[in-house]
């Protein structure tokens, strides 16, 4: 029927379009990860940014990498994901390396804060100088913090197999779906971590902010140039495009919950759309922020274009 082919078109341009974005995102995550590993072997040392960048490139690729695949199962071939134990283990490395990636982010922001503004606050100064020992731990940290959310949500996934059936082929356990009764407290839960991991953005952009302004206000009363404004800038530019997109996500997470049970909805999709390219322009911001990641992004498009007219 018409209606029939207007739904299957849909379903493959939508397919398509997230393809492409989940694919440009795992290269650029995948171009963080390269660069910083092989700056790991041959200094054999990372700094604490360093060693954030790597943690947040690492699961942004595996999260972009699980989510394609369950949304290209959901579409294409729905039948295989909802098979028990299929669906509860996809919904927890999803859920896991989407909390990693929106913990370490946040750790990042926090870094930045403490590694670059100025305060004569004494428990301010103690983080200051303890801050590159505590990224080992931060991160750490979030880890586990993540596993603990994932096991919940697995657990929270688990529960519409209760009533299984046996089909005529072979003992398959089969879900029923029943998202009215169960989508409520995942979402719960993934409000609860955007909000809190939110608000350590926050705080960073406005202490930043703040710093920012006295600094600018001591350079004009002493007439002095200062480099130290230079990188408040560069930190508050990486911290508020941040902030903007984890705002835009934030809503895209309120919106799929009023839309959540209205499948293959053109609204749907665009909440989709964005949240897909959330960890793909944030690591863009990143490697342009990042004097080292963007001197090799560069020569590798360099490289790239004469090794193309070589070709030609």
């Amino acid at each position: 029927s018409p209606q029939q082919s207007n739904v299957t078109s849909f379903g493959a341009m939508a397919v398509a379009i997230i393809t492409l974005e989940a694919f440009a995102g795992m290269w650029i995550n995948a171009f963080i990860v390269c660069v910083l590993c092989i700056a790991w072997i041959k200094k054999k040392a990372l700094n604490s940014n360093e060693k954030i960048l790597l943690l947040l490139g690492c699961s942004r690729f595996s999260h972009l990498c699980f989510s394609w695949v369950y949304y290209f199962l959901s579409i294409i071939y729905p039948n295989y994901l909802y098979v028990h134990p299929r669906l509860q283990l996809f919904v927890f490395f999803q859920s896991f390396f989407d909390y990693s990636n929106l913990w370490v982010s946040a750790c990042l922001c926090v870094f930045y804060c403490i590694k670059i503004a100025s305060f004569r606050n004494r428990f301010f100064i103690y983080l200051k100088v303890k801050i590159d020992r505590m990224v080992p731990w931060l991160l750490l940290g979030s880890e586990i913090l993540a596993l603990a959310v994932s096991i919940v949500a697995y657990d929270i996934a688990d529960k519409p197999h209760c009533n299984c059936n046996s089909t005529a082929q072979g003992n398959f356990w089969k879900a029923n779906i029943k998202m009215d009764k169960h989508f409520f407290p995942s979402f719960f839960l993934s409000g609860f971590e955007y909000a809190a991991s939110f608000m350590a953005v926050i705080f960073s952009a406005v202490f930043l902010l703040f710093s920012l302004w006295r600094h600018k206000c001591k350079m004009q009363t002493n007439s002095m140039k200062d480099l130290n404004v230079e990188a408040h800038i560069r930190a508050m530019k990486s911290v508020l495009s941040f902030l903007v997109m984890y705002s835009i996500n934030f809503v895209c997470l309120v919106l799929n919950m009023v839309y959540v049970t209205k499948k293959k909805s053109h609204m749907t999709f665009l909440i989709v759309v964005f949240q897909y390219t959330f960890p793909s322009v944030h690591s863009l911001i990143l490697i342009f922020s990042n004097p080292k990641l963007e001197k090799t992004l560069l020569k590798t498009l360099t490289l790239e274009r004469s090794v193309k007219c070589k070709v030609c």
